[in-house]
């Protein structure tokens, strides 16, 4: 058993960092904290398992055996309860500078077990221009035993002076047959299940174990690729992207609805809401006016973000359906991602040629940017939809 044992197919990257734990081992052993490198950029695409690596290596960093995996030093870091591992992911659209600085600062002290502090930033490409900056001067002079793990999609994500100050550790997307074995052997899955799964989620671990385990997933995956076969003139593409749009807004309402209520309550109990006596209630919950705003500002944050998120994975997944259309148009032989709809795929491959296939891949990738860039979202799924909705030869 060892820490790494989940890391589906990333034999090469696994050596890597047990190598690299044993190393910042023998430095500490020889007084030399200032051998290890302290800043590690994970890459690679959507599901690879960038966090679950950076985790893993931190578990190997502060494991008395290099990530055994079943002392109390590696179940903590798994639990996320480790008291020297700082595990950060920007809830909102972005990560400021104001939170970086206050990150910072609490890295900057000294390990309580005697180890290693580590920060491990997900998402670190998310991190605002001012954020980076903050970020850079940490990494660039860090304390002697402070570990930064950033994990991003691809290097050129962030920018090149945090880059160039990182030993950068590439992940590749394991192949639907290491996703389904783990799927099998880890939570019990049967293996046709498990199959279908870890095809569906081109090598996405979590997305494969969710399609696998939840039927709310796989039932939002089939309305997704419903859409093609459904487009059929103007008003029905209008009405398939609004269907799209109000399905990833009820995904951010049940998402943070809990969440959120039960953070203003909590704030408004700190400021003294509901309290009684002379000077209390209502004076304290206006003198904490500031602090609602700026909570009621990162929910908003929190909720947007959910909801792109959640409209990303539907375009992915329309993405890989007009990708498998392609494959049958070219009699490619690939695995088909979505080979349970194979009767929706040889229909679209007939009515249409390979060259408008490419026009609709593209239409979908201009989405993606669009809704990066802040286009609203009905605006931009609903000129997706009427490019999908072409029948143009």
């Amino acid at each position: 058993m060892s820490v790494f044992d989940d890391l589906v197919g990333q034999e090469r990257v696994v050596s890597v960092l047990r190598d690299a734990a044993a190393a910042g081992a023998q430095a500490l052993a020889g007084g030399r904290g200032m051998g290890m490198t302290h800043a590690w950029l994970f890459t690679g695409p959507p599901g690879s398992g960038r966090s679950m690596a950076a985790r893993a290596f931190a578990a190997a960093l502060l494991c008395p055996d290099g990530g055994c995996g079943h002392c109390a030093s590696c179940h903590q870091v798994d639990a996320g309860s480790h008291p020297d591992v700082e595990s950060v992911r920007p809830e909102g659209l972005s990560y400021s500078v104001k939170q970086t600085r206050e990150l910072v600062l609490r890295a900057s002290g000294a390990p309580t077990q005697g180890r290693w502090r580590i920060v491990l930033f997900e998402d670190a490409d998310r991190a605002t221009e001012q954020a980076a900056n903050a970020l850079l001067k940490a990494i660039e002079e860090p304390p002697p035993r402070t570990v930064w793990l950033l994990c991003s999609p691809s290097p050129d994500d962030m920018v090149i002076t945090i880059r160039s100050r990182c030993r950068v550790v590439t992940l590749a997307a394991p192949s639907s047959a290491a996703v389904a074995e783990v799927l099998v052997r880890r939570d019990g899955i049967d293996p046709a299940t498990a199959a279908f799964a870890a095809r569906a989620a081109q090598g996405h671990i979590g997305r494969a174990r969710r399609l696998a385990l939840d039927e709310e997933a796989r039932a939002r995956r089939d309305a997704v690729l419903s859409l093609p076969r459904s487009l059929t003139g103007p008003a029905t593409c209008i009405a398939a992207a609004e269907r799209l749009v109000k399905a990833a807004e009820a995904e951010a309402a049940a998402a943070t609805g809990e969440l959120d209520e039960k953070e203003t309550a909590e704030l408004r109990q700190i400021y003294g809401d509901g309290s009684s006596g002379k000077g209390l209630g209502k004076g304290l919950v206006r003198g904490g006016a500031g602090a609602m705003k700026e909570l009621e500002d990162r929910q908003k944050s929190r909720a947007t973000r959910i909801k792109r998120d959640s409209l990303d994975l539907a375009l992915l997944d329309l993405m890989a359906f007009y990708r498998d259309v392609l494959a049958v148009q070219l009699g490619a032989p690939v695995e088909l991602a979505n080979e349970d709809r194979r009767g929706d795929l040889d229909a679209l491959a007939r009515e249409s040629t390979p060259e408008q296939t490419l026009r609709r891949i593209d239409a979908i990738s201009e989405c993606r940017e669009r809704l990066t860039a802040n286009v609203n979202p009905q605006l931009a799924v609903e000129a997706m939809a009427l490019a999908l909705g072409a029948r143009r030869p």
